[in-house]
């Protein structure tokens, strides 16, 4: 029988143990700790995410059954329920927030020849979107969202080439999407593909569009606009309108007081349109569909 290392030792040989202290010296996270440290902590947490535990109780029953192969696995011993409470309760978030952008840092660039991911544009390309997770509100008083439910939303910019995140907004769950568009970091010349629940159009013009970056967002139906040209579309391919608009309504013409551009889309399968407004005024209308 083979005893040599156990295949999560062998994914966690691909951790930076030095920039992971470097974290932790900076937070002074092992600062009198005896037993539990950090690093063994951060070993148990992506144990228990990598084998899909769902509690702190499975998790300690888990590390108990298979207490024979922990010291090959880089776990000294078997962590009580009760430890692991103490440790997700009381250690710095941020050594593994700050440790997690180090981990991106080295993961994006081997996904910068995806073949998953293929358009004919080289810019960087990004989702933004939320999520909204529920919870107790008998344990998380201050979670409250409505009909005396509990929850948190969770806004994550997502990196299409891996599906890599490279920014994570956790808010209370009552919190307006738009509101994270405030946070969100912007890189010149690159695209950042959204749903009309981010349309604000001042923090659009302010936030992407005067820092040379692009967004595609779905458009609302309500928005007052005239058209300003419209360019010949290739209606077999479902593009049904392509236009470069101006806002005529008087708050949202200020807030952008610019053209954009509106593409309507139809899917032939299911004879839904869809429109798509962005400040690319170049790329095909087919690709902004």
């Amino acid at each position: 029988m083979y005893t040599g290392k156990t295949v999560f030792a062998q994914l966690m040989m691909f951790m930076p143990e030095y920039e992971f202290q470097k974290c932790v010296d900076h937070y002074k996270g092992d600062y009198r700790v005896r037993k539990f440290s950090c690093r063994e902590h951060f070993l148990v947490m992506s144990f228990a995410q990598l084998t899909g535990r769902e509690s702190l109780r499975d998790i300690e029953n888990c590390l108990t059954a298979f207490s024979n192969k922990l010291y090959h696995s880089g776990i000294n011993q078997p962590i009580s329920k009760s430890t692991l409470a103490d440790a997700n309760e009381k250690r710095d978030w941020r050594i593994y927030a700050d440790f997690a952008q180090v981990l991106i840092k080295k993961a994006r660039p081997l996904y910068f020849d995806d073949k998953e991911f293929r358009l004919d544009i080289d810019n960087m390309v990004y989702a933004f979107d939320s999520t909204t997770i529920d919870l107790c509100l008998s344990l998380y008083p201050r979670a409250k969202f409505h009909h005396q439910k509990g929850a948190v939303k969770m806004h994550t910019l997502l990196d299409f080439r891996g599906s890599i995140p490279i920014f994570v907004d956790i808010t209370e769950g009552a919190v307006h999407d738009i509101n994270s568009l405030d946070k969100m970091p912007v890189e010149p010349g690159s695209y950042y593909i959204m749903d009309n629940g981010y349309i604000d159009f001042h923090r659009l013009y302010t936030l992407i569009h005067q820092c040379r970056a692009f967004y595609v967002s779905r458009a609302k139906d309500n928005i007052r606009y005239e058209a300003i040209s419209s360019s010949e579309v290739d209606k077999t391919a479902g593009i049904i309108r392509d236009q470069l608009v101006r806002l005529t309504g008087y708050k949202s013409s200020k807030s952008y007081p610019e053209e954009f551009r509106l593409v309507v889309y139809e899917d032939y399968a299911t004879s839904i349109l869809y429109t798509f407004m962005t400040n690319d005024l170049y790329l095909p209308a087919l690709t902004i569909a």
